[in-house]
Parts: C-alpha cells; structure tokens; sequence
C-alpha cells in the first residue's frame, strides 16, 4: 500500500474523501490541489501540512499564500504549478480528482515522474487513450481505477483467471430522471437534474449521472483500462447502487462487488492495494436493504450512451470531442443557456461534424481538439 499521495482536487467531494481516508490510516499528504476553493484549502492545510499546495486560480493563491504565511507551505498557481503538485518527490502515488480534461496533462506529468496513479478523473483515460496507457507502460508504474463501477471490475477480475473473461457489466443508477420520456425531459431543470438517488458528488458528474453520458465516458474507460472491446461491455440500470458492477466469465458465472454506494471503498482500494483494511464506510446489511432491482437502459431517450460507444470505436480524437463537447454542454446547461436534451444534441452534432484527426493524438493535439470543440459550442451560444 501507498504511503506517501499528492491530492488533485483535494477540495471536492473524492478529494475530501480521500483525505478521510487518508487520516484513518496515517497516509502522508505531501501535496494538495483545489482551483479555488481557498477555504477548505486553507483548513486542509493546517491539518495535514503538505510541502506544496497548488491554487490553479492565481489571485486566489496570493490571498492564500498571505493566509497560510505561518506554516511551512509552499503555495503555487496555474498549470506549471498544478504540475508541480503531481510530481512532488516524496509522494509516491498521486490521486487525480481533478473534474474534466485539465486532469490529463497532470496525470501525464506524475506518469512521467514515477509516481502511481489512482485516477478519478474518467477524462485523462477517455481523452487521453492510449497516449496515457502507453506512458503507464513506458514508465513501470501502477493505474488504480477510483471510479466505483471501475473499482469494482478491478476488484472482480482478481478472480478472474487470464482469458476466461467473457464481459464487463458496468452498473448504473440511472440518475435523476430513471423513468422519463424524452417529452417529460424538455422542460427538466438543472435544479432536478442534480438530485442524485444515491451519491453526494459534484454539480457536473452528477449531470452526467442524468444524461447518462457518465456511463457512455464509463465504457471508454473500461474499455481502455481493461483492453477490453466495447461490444463485451453491458450496462444495467441498478437503482439501489449495491452492486457497483460485475464481469460474466466464459462457462456464463458472474462475479459482483457489493457495498454501501460510499467512494471511500474504491478510494481506499486504491491506495492500499493489494491490502484489505478497516475503512470508515458503514457494513452493508442486505436484509435492510431488502431487494435489488435491474433493468436495462433507455438507449433512445439516453442518447450519450450510443454516441460514446461510436466515439470508442471510430477511436483516434472522437473520445476526446464528445468529452469535450459534453463538458461545455453541461456548464451551458448549468447556467440555464440551453435544455436538457440539448446536452445530448450538442454531444452529437460536435461528433457527427468532426472531421478526424490522428488515429494516435498526441498530447498536444488532444488538448488543442478539446478547446476547438468547446469554443464552437460556445461560439454558437
């Protein structure tokens, strides 16, 4: 097990998480990353004393710095400084909890550097492809999925023996809006929409969760985590959000990781593997729980799943477009400029109209793609 972590994005929901984690078990915080949020920033600060912190914000790091100025500290800003956090020496693992592609490059960095990744953020694999699978290669080091769904394929597959999987089943709860015809889902607001049935988590995964683009993005990652093609990867609609997903192996068994829907189980996973330990995460009671249910996805009224998987296939920077274009689709959407189902209809049009690229992007053109798709769309609002 890890002992030594750097924290990106150590202000929302996962990164608090992982430092829950992190105090239960005497890891060592070395360095810690937020964009703004100054004031939990500052609190975490005082309490596990990292070397570096990193505001990407840069006016909010010079208010920081002045606050902080009695500890020992080092307070930076921008992306060299968000960098800096994924490479601090002493880490030897560092979780990225960063939301959205400004994960990528400092994933890449901690690669680089040596350091183990426990990967919260599904764009760095889903934008970034093989170019960050090939870099873990490269460089002899660990990728933890921290992901629920992902956890719990990592976790069943340690009883899986080599080539006898037959497929990933990723479990979904289906968000807010399980249930509703695409005519019901016209006049849904973003208030609605980030009523989440199970998880507490921030404003756009849980978007996602409604839209259901979280499992289309879900199944690129699996996809790229597992080396596994996207017609051997299913997805159940699981409401009670129990069974976090199962793998089906070659003689039809099937393999589950149940628990309580609480992220410190997979976060834990992640930074003690191989190890079982104690966690703060409640037992789960199955008689309380009383019964599971499934069903199996609207694909017509959730749209995003079906655009993914043609993403996932056409490969090269299509994964990379409709993460991009979904990411500027929900902030519009968040901020009450466009509808619900238009998230889905950006996501499309910015796939259908994208003209190619390079089968093997690299990390430039990845990032360069991302910020194109983006300003068209906000171009066009």
């Amino acid at each position: 097990m890890t002992e030594n972590i750097s924290v990106l994005g150590s202000t929302g929901s996962i990164g608090k998480q992982t430092l829950d984690v992190a105090r239960m078990h005497n890891i060592r915080v070395w360095a810690l990353s937020a964009n703004r949020n100054t004031e939990v920033l500052e609190r975490q600060i005082r309490e596990f004393k990292p070397k570096l912190v990193c505001v990407v914000d840069e006016e909010c790091a010079k208010k920081l710095k002045i606050s902080v100025s009695d500890t020992e500290t080092k307070i930076v800003s921008g992306t060299k400084g968000l960098q800096e956090a994924a490479c601090v020496d002493e880490a030897d693992t560092v979780v990225n909890a960063i939301v959205g592609i400004a994960g990528l490059v400092p994933t890449l960095t901690a690669i680089k550097a040596g350091k183990n990744i426990a990967l919260a953020n599904k764009e760095t694999l889903v934008a970034g492809g093989k170019t960050v699978t090939d870099a873990v290669k490269k460089f002899g080091v660990k990728l933890y999925p921290v992901d629920s769904e992902h956890s719990a394929i990592f976790q069943c597959l340690r009883g899986c023996p080599k080539g006898a999987l037959k497929k990933i089943i990723l479990t979904a709860s289906g968000g807010a809006f399980f249930g509703k015809t695409k005519e019901e889902l016209k006049n849904v607001t973003a208030e609605s929409a980030l009523k989440h049935p199970n998880w507490n988590m921030g404003a756009k995964i849980t978007v996602d969760s409604a839209t259901m683009m979280n499992k289309g993005l879900e199944i690129i990652e699996a996809s790229r985590l597992f080396d596994v093609p996207d017609e051997d990867i299913d997805v159940l609609i699981h409401r009670e959000s129990i069974i976090h997903s199962m793998i089906q192996l070659k003689d039809n068994a099937v393999i589950a990781q149940l628990g309580c829907p609480d992220m410190r189980i997979p976060i834990q996973y992640a930074l003690t593997f191989p190890e079982r330990l104690e966690s703060p995460v409640k037992e789960l009671d199955l008689s309380e729980i009383s019964k599971l249910t499934f069903y199996k996805p609207d694909y017509e009224t959730f749209e995003c799943i079906g655009i993914c998987r043609s993403a996932l296939r056409k490969g090269g920077l299509y994964p990379a477009v409709v993460n991009a274009a979904n990411e500027a689709a929900v902030e519009l959407f968040l901020k009450k400029k466009i509808s619900f189902p238009e998230i889905a209809e950006t996501v499309k049009k910015s796939f259908d109209e994208f003209k190619g690229g390079s089968l093997n992007p690299s990390p430039e053109e990845i990032i360069y793609t991302d910020a194109e798709t983006r300003k068209h769309i906000f171009f066009d609002r």
